[in-house]
């Protein structure tokens, strides 16, 4: 434990050394019988994660509604968290830039640290223009992706804690049918959308993955990572794009400021077009706990629907729960 605190101490320097407690004798089969503490990185993964666990484990998420997992630094609390779990999980592929050292250390350290995008084809893995050399890490914007992802998650949990297999086993199989079911939705969602009017426009080039699966075109003012600042050459190129294929709507993320999405419509505006928001989309981050939006299914349809009908399409007035029934 002493050395898996230095590893942290030395990387972060957030680390109090009464988190470096002793050993104690416990009986070796009352630990076993206790539930494993699962930590997740991004809410993405803390709601596929529960929902996979149910009450075999405990699972603690460390990034919240609103939290930019590009930008955000570990607080003190957030190292605690890691250094007492059991396995963690988080996305890879640099989305939790600052973080991933500390991953990587805790990982050195002893404890099981799994990239849910760990078993991904690199064939599946998108490399923006402009980004030569790193993954696009958005990639639950595919919900057949993200399936895979869990399938991974109940692998790596399974290994860790086989007295509760069968429980992880079974509740993965009925998660995995719900995203398949979500996936054929989402098909139908986009399929009303006129066209010449399947195009995204977006904060932040968050949304490849989603364009790619369900046949759809996207332009966003930043790239992959909102570290990466958007110029006045970023805005003016995205202006002409509108402007020429007289797009209606563009939309916000609610873990980026919209400076730069109102500077576009204010550029379109001056070219005489008129675009307008078309509404929120949540990208990096999932809605407030205890929503429907906090969840990643919710999440997921909450985006689809409202992209829709922003461009045109149309949307069952019972939503996914009740296109499920009629089909």
């Amino acid at each position: 434990m002493t050395n898996k605190c230095g590893f942290i101490l030395s990387l972060v320097s957030l680390i109090f050394m009464t988190s470096c407690s002793s050993e104690t004798n416990v009986d070796q089969d009352s630990i076993r019988e206790q539930s494993i503490q699962i930590v997740c990185s991004v809410g993405m993964i803390t709601d596929m994660t529960e929902k996979i666990a149910g009450e075999d484990a405990e699972v603690i998420g460390l990034l919240g509604e609103g939290v930019d997992p590009h930008l955000y630094k570990p607080t003190r609390d957030d190292i605690q968290q890691l250094l007492e779990a059991d396995i963690v999980f988080y996305v890879g592929l640099m989305l939790e830039g600052r973080m991933t050292d500390a991953f990587v250390q805790v990982g050195r350290s002893g404890t099981p640290v799994y990239p849910v995008t760990e078993t991904l084809s690199k064939d599946f893995l998108m490399e923006p223009e402009g980004f030569e050399g790193h993954w696009d890490p958005h990639v639950w914007m595919d919900v057949n992706a993200w399936a895979e992802c869990a399938k991974w998650i109940s692998v790596c949990l399974q290994k860790h804690d086989p007295i509760h297999a069968a429980g992880y086993q079974s509740r993965t199989a009925m998660y995995v049918e719900q995203l398949k079911q979500l996936d054929q939705y989402l098909h139908f969602l986009v399929s009303t959308i006129p066209e010449q009017s399947r195009y995204l426009v977006t904060a932040h080039d968050a949304f490849g993955y989603f364009a790619e699966a369900y046949g759809m075109k996207v332009k966003a003012v930043q790239g992959i990572s909102t570290e990466s600042e958007a110029g006045i050459a970023d805005v003016n190129e995205l202006v002409d794009f509108i402007v020429t294929n007289e797009l209606p709507s563009i939309f916000v993320e609610s873990t980026i400021a919209d400076k730069n999405l109102r500077a576009v419509i204010e550029g379109a505006a001056a070219r005489g077009h008129q675009v307008t928001i078309g509404g929120e989309l949540f990208s990096d981050a999932m809605g407030e706990p205890g929503t429907y939006e906090g969840t990643y299914i919710g999440m997921v349809e909450h985006n689809v629907a409202t992209i829709t009908k922003a461009l045109g399409g149309s949307v069952p007035l019972g939503g996914f729960s009740d296109w499920k029934k009629n089909e």
